[in-house]
């Protein structure tokens, strides 16, 4: 089975976001007899969606996470909902920044996680990872992302969902006042030992049906 993990590309002046730093850093390894395909996602809110509807044909994943970087969180923030609501408080990489538009038109309002978010918060607790539950993923591109992941799977009985990592020590520095970080190595170590637990969870896990790519 193939564990599809995406993250994106840097963003807002930034030259590294360390939610790709760390998808890329398992791409190719076998965690728990699943084999994981990273993807970097572009943080444009026009190409993000088609970007991850194509990551999901390809990879055609019975495990989805999406990461993104949550400067001034200390702890991997595993979502629970997406909301279905644009409201960008800076511009994406292309210069856009729409406010108070929803992600999908006549569209349900929101879209839960189907990982199993409290098995991974206390799997990674018990581990030594700073973790915890989240209840916004912001109105960003992390939370389009999030949401369309969700809505494009509705119905199809993947375990899939996102997640926010902190930023990297050395972003920590060059901000003013310093925001809360966390190594990249830790992150990677986190995030390594989530899919496990995702994999062995009680949620349902089965690749995508042959037939039809996502919608996009």
């Amino acid at each position: 089975m193939n564990v599809l993990l995406t993250g994106f590309e840097p963003f807002g002046g930034d030259g590294i976001n360390p939610s790709w730093e760390v998808a890329r850093s398992l791409h190719g390894q076998v965690i728990a007899g699943a084999l994981v395909q990273s993807r970097c996602l572009p943080t444009t809110f026009a190409e993000a969606p088609r970007a991850l509807a194509d990551a999901l044909a390809v990879v055609r994943p019975g495990l989805v996470i999406a990461l993104g970087l949550a400067s001034g969180r200390a702890d991997i923030s595993i979502e629970r909902v997406a909301v279905n609501l644009i409201d960008a408080r800076i511009p994406d990489n292309a210069g856009e920044q729409p406010r108070d538009v929803p992600v999908r038109a006549d569209a349900p309002a929101a879209h839960f996680s189907t990982l199993p978010v409290k098995a991974m918060r206390d799997g990674l607790r018990a581990a030594g990872h700073p973790a915890g539950l989240s209840l916004s993923a912001g109105a960003f591109v992390c939370n389009q992302v999030f949401y369309e992941l969700q809505h494009q799977l509705a119905g199809r009985g993947l375990c899939s969902g996102f997640i926010h990592v902190p930023a990297l020590p050395e972003q920590a520095a060059r901000s003013q006042p310093a925001v809360p970080s966390m190594g990249l190595a830790a992150q990677i170590d986190a995030i390594k030992l989530a899919i496990a637990i995702a994999l062995s969870g009680d949620a349902p896990l089965a690749p995508l049906p042959d037939e039809g790519a996502p919608v996009s």
